[in-house]
């Protein structure tokens, strides 16, 4: 099964553990997670289901290219990366 990571931003705001979970694409995965973990689904999508402007997610070391429907394919040992960019100077 895929494997989701959040990073330690992410798990100062609300409960971000890595999950295993079931997923054929991101949509799928990131789903599973929040139906565990209710609150994280604000921090990574937006009101529309859209990945937020400054979060970014990886699959096995690629940014995905659907950040609106999260439609990339995952493999079975894909490892799923959730990052908030980060801005400023």
């Amino acid at each position: 099964m895929p494997t989701v990571h959040f990073t330690a931003n992410l798990a100062r705001q609300t409960a971000a553990p890595v999950c295993e979970v079931a997923g054929a694409t991101v949509r799928e995965a990131l789903q599973a997670v929040f139906a565990r973990h209710p609150a994280l689904r604000s921090y990574v999508l937006d009101d529309q289901g859209a990945v937020r402007q400054h979060v970014v997610v990886f699959v096995d070391g690629t940014a995905i290219a659907d950040r609106r429907q999260q439609a990339d394919v995952l493999k079975p040992d894909s490892e799923v990366f959730v990052m908030q960019s980060l801005s400023g100077g």
